[in-house]
């Protein structure tokens, strides 16, 4: 799996997940329930994986709804 971004922005990451199942590229949220749990110290961001196969395809998809800048390098 691919991580595409790592935030504690819970708005950008339902954002990212409705724009990967319009396009059909399945995805995984990690650490969301910790991130909750741990409060406002944002210690543990939320992260977004994609298969490594869909990797290049969900990045140009962020890309293009002009998140580019939330990309993990």
């Amino acid at each position: 799996m691919a991580e595409l971004l790592r935030t504690n922005e819970v708005g950008l990451v339902a954002l990212v997940e409705a724009l990967l199942n319009d396009a059909g590229i399945p995805h995984q949220v990690t650490d969301r329930n910790m991130s909750v749990l741990e409060g406002s110290i944002l210690a543990i961001p939320m992260r977004v994986l994609v298969p490594d196969e869909q990797e290049s395809e969900a990045r140009q998809l962020m890309v293009d709804a002009e998140l580019g800048e939330w990309l993990r390098p």
